[in-house]
C-alpha cells in the first residue's frame, strides 16, 4: 500500500462527510456596527452567539474560514464531565470547592445541550452512554480508586467496576453515569440557523487580526474592515488579540489522532478512554452509509513534535486490528487542542484592563462541555448575571505552585525547540522529493521547507514561524507545516491553517 492510499492527504471526519450542504455565509466587505461581536465559528463561538442573541442583542459572528472546519469538526464527540482522571487532581490542586464547580459547569453545559437539543427537535444523534475511564496496568488500579473516592465526596453520579463491556483487557474502570454523544455538526448546523432566525449576521472567510480596545472596542480584519461594538468574544484557540495576557506563554498545543473503522465484532456501548499512555478514546457512531462505525482515538502529543504522524494512525490502525477484528478504514483525522497549565480553561474577561473583551480557549480536549459552559458563562457576564464559574475559570486567575512548574517546563521546551530547529543540519534538496512528499531542505544554503504534489508540482516556503520565529516540521499525516513551539500549523503553500500565527509562511523559489 502506498504512503498516498494509507493517509489521506487532507483528513476528512465523519463528521464534515456526513453534513453535506452546510449553509455558505459570505465575507465581510465593509465596517458594520453590532452590540456583540464574536470570533470563531467553532461549537463555543456558534453557541455564544446563538445565547446572545436570544438575550436581544445583536450579534456579528465572524470566522476566518468556514464555520464547523476546524477541531469542531475533528472531535470524537464526547458529551461528558469525565475529563479523563481530573477530579481528584483538582481536589489536591484547587480544593474541593472548585473541583465540584468544575464538574457543575460541565454538567449543567450536559444538560443544557440536551434541553436544547429536545425543545428544537435537533436531529443529532445524542445518546444517553456511559463514560468510562479504564485501566490494563496495575500502576493505575490506585488511580483509578482515588478518582472513584473523588466522585464520592463530589455527589457525582458514578461506579468502580474490575471489568467493562468492551473486548479490551481491562482491570479496573471508573463509571461516570449518564453522560453522551452525538453528531456535532447536525447540531451547530440547526443552532447556526436558530441564530440567524434570531437576527444574528454571520460572516465566513473573515479573518480578525487585532482588537482595538476602549469603551466601545472595534475588530479589525485582515482587510481593514471594522466590528465596532459594545463587547467582543474570542473563541478562537489561541486568541487573535492577546491583550498583553500572553497566553501564548500560558499554553501548550496539542495534537491527536481518529479512526473510524468497521470492525468485525459488536461495537460497544458507552464511551471510553484508557488512563494509561498512550490513550485510547473508543466509541461508537451511528451512520447512514455505514452503519455503526467504531471511532478510536488517541496518540496525543505536542504540536510539531515526537515521531512521524504517520506512525500514529498506524498505532492505531494496530489497536483495533488486534483488539476489535477491523475490516477496514473508513474515514481517519486528527485535530489539536489547547493545553493551560493547571488543566482548566481560560474563560472570562481577557484581562482586567480590558474588561469588554473576552475570551474562551483552553479547553484540553473535552471542548464540547467546556465549549458549552464557557458559552454560558460569558453570556452572563455580558448580561451583567451573577455566575459561580466566573473566578474558577478566570483567564487572570492566581496559579499555583504545580501550575508554575508546569509552565517553566512548556516554555523551556519552546526555548529548546527554537534552538534546536536553527542549529538543524539539512541535507536534502528539493529536487530529492518523491511525488507528494514534503521535507525540510537546503535551499540557496538555508533551512527551507518542500513540498512536491501528486503530479510534481513543487511548493517552497520558509521555515521561520511568522509568530515567533521557530522553525515548523512537516506532518506528513496531515500535509502541513506544524511548529513545535506554540502549535501554529501552515498548508503546503504557507497559508494559515492554525494560529496563533496570523501571518504566512515566505514563499521561496528555486
Amino acid at each position: 500500500m502506498s504512503k498516498k492510499d494509507h493517509i489521506p492527504k487532507f483528513p476528512e471526519s465523519y463528521w464534515v462527510e456526513s453534513s453535506p450542504g452546510l449553509t455558505s455565509y459570505p465575507t465581510l466587505e465593509q465596517s458594520i456596527e453590532a452590540d456583540v461581536a464574536v470570533v470563531g465559528g467553532g461549537i463555543s463561538g456558534i453557541t455564544t452567539a446563538y445565547l446572545l442573541a436570544k438575550e436581544g442583542l445583536s450579534v456579528v459572528l465572524i470566522e476566518a474560514g468556514r464555520l464547523l472546519n476546524g477541531t469542531t469538526a475533528h472531535t470524537t464527540a464526547k458529551i461528558t464531565a469525565q475529563h479523563d482522571l481530573i477530579y481528584d487532581e483538582l481536589i489536591h490542586q484547587e480544593g474541593e470547592e472548585k473541583a465540584s464547580l468544575y464538574y457543575k459547569a460541565n454538567h449543567d453545559a450536559l444538560q443544557f445541550m440536551k434541553q436544547t437539543i429536545e425543545q428544537n427537535k435537533i436531529d443529532c444523534g445524542f445518546s444517553v452512554q456511559d463514560a468510562y475511564v479504564y485501566t490494563n496496568s496495575d500502576d493505575y488500579i490506585n488511580k483509578l480508586e482515588q478518582e472513584m473516592s473523588a466522585y464520592a465526596s463530589l455527589g457525582i453520579p458514578g461506579a468502580y467496576v474490575e471489568q467493562t463491556p468492551l473486548q479490551i483487557p481491562a482491570k479496573a474502570a471508573v463509571i461516570m453515569h449518564n453522560q453522551a454523544q452525538f453528531h456535532p455538526l447536525q447540531y451547530l448546523s440547526a443552532l447556526t440557523l436558530k441564530f440567524v432566525e434570531a437576527g444574528g449576521k454571520i460572516y465566513e472567510n473573515t479573518t480578525a487580526v487585532d482588537v482595538e480596545p476602549g469603551s466601545h472596542p472595534e475588530v479589525i480584519t485582515s482587510k481593514g474592515h471594522r466590528i465596532a461594538c459594545k463587547h467582543v468574544v474570542s473563541c478562537t484557540h489561541f486568541p487573535f488579540y492577546d491583550g498583553l495576557g500572553f497566553y501564548f506563554a500560558r499554553m501548550h498545543a496539542d495534537r491527536s489522532y481518529v479512526l473510524g473503522v468497521h470492525v468485525e465484532n459488536k461495537c460497544p456501548e458507552g464511551m471510553y478512554l484508557s488512563a494509561e499512555d498512550p490513550k485510547r478514546s473508543i466509541r461508537y457512531a451511528e451512520t447512514a452509509k455505514h452503519g455503526k462505525l467504531l471511532l478510536i482515538g488517541g496518540q496525543s502529543h505536542k504540536t510539531g513534535q515526537g515521531i512521524c504522524t504517520i506512525n500514529h494512525y498506524e498505532e492505531l490502525r494496530k489497536f483495533a486490528e488486534t483488539h476489535f477484528q477491523m475490516k477496514e478504514i473508513a474515514y481517519r483525522w486528527s485535530a489539536q487542542d489547547l493545553v493551560t497549565g493547571d488543566k482548566i480553561p481560560y474563560i472570562g474577561r481577557i484581562t482586567a484592563s480590558s474588561p469588554n473583551v473576552y475570551l474562551a480557549t483552553g479547553f484540553r480536549k473535552w471542548g464540547m462541555t467546556n465549549s458549552t459552559a464557557a458559552a454560558l458563562l460569558i453570556r452572563d457576564l455580558i448580561m451583567e448575571k451573577d455566575s459561580a464559574y466566573e473566578e474558577l475559570y478566570a483567564p487572570s486567575r492566581s496559579i499555583g505552585l504545580g501550575t508554575i512548574k508546569n509552565l517553566i517546563v512548556d516554555n523551556a521546551d519552546v526555548a529548546k525547540h527554537l534552538i534546536a530547529g536553527k542549529l538543524e543540519m539539512v541535507h536534502k534538496h528539493p529536487e530529492d522529493l518523491a511525488p507528494d512528499e514534503g521535507s525540510v531542505v537546503k535551499l540557496h544554503g538555508k533551512r527551507a521547507g518542500a513540498y512536491k504534489d501528486s503530479e510534481g508540482k513543487l511548493f517552497l516556503v520558509d521555515t521561520t514561524c511568522t509568530h515567533m520565529g521557530c522553525e515548523v516540521e512537516w506532518n506528513n499525516g496531515d500535509r502541513t507545516w506544524d511548529c513545535p513551539c506554540h502549535g501554529s500549523r501552515f498548508s503546503v503553500s504557507g497559508e494559515v491553517v492554525e494560529g496563533p500565527a496570523e501571518k504566512p509562511l515566505k514563499t521561496l523559489h528555486l
